[in-house]
């Protein structure tokens, strides 16, 4: 398998997930494509990239961070751990985007949570949180 084609196809793949979601209309097919279609999709290119290539590491593990750099060494793990990131942390950013609609969140207040999840992944969900927090306690404070 040619490891230097499929990792910027998967990236180029989730960016442009990522754009779809922070810029085009939240209708449920869109969301549907991105969720079943590109998430499924990565999902499942990680699950063969796992089932060939995890248990040939010689080495490998999950229990000290030597196993787990002896991983990594791999390509093909590699390669499966980028696509990992790629597949959560868009998959997170599709739950974000719902409940900010949820929420009657500006769509212009929710960009910047979208990209540093995209960016930094539980960076954005930590802000998220944060910002669904704040909102919650200045409401009931209101009341």
């Amino acid at each position: 398998m040619d490891f230097t084609q499929l990792f910027p196809s998967a990236s180029s793949a989730a960016m442009l997930g990522w754009l779809v979601l922070i810029l085009a209309p939240r209708r449920p097919i869109v969301m549907q494509s991105l969720r079943l279609g590109l998430i499924g999709l990565l999902s499942l290119t990680y699950a063969v990239l796992i089932f060939v290539y995890f248990f040939r590491v010689e080495g490998g593990g999950f229990g000290s961070l030597a196993e787990v750099r002896t991983l990594f060494l791999n390509d093909g793990v590699l390669v499966a751990g980028w696509i990992h990131y790629l597949a959560f942390d868009l998959f997170v950013g599709t739950w974000i985007a719902l409940e900010a609609d949820r929420l009657g969140w500006n769509r212009v207040v929710q960009a910047p949570i979208l990209v540093v999840t995209f960016m930094f992944g539980p960076i954005g969900l930590l802000l998220f949180f944060i910002m669904r927090a704040s909102q919650s306690a200045l409401t009931t404070a209101k009341a």
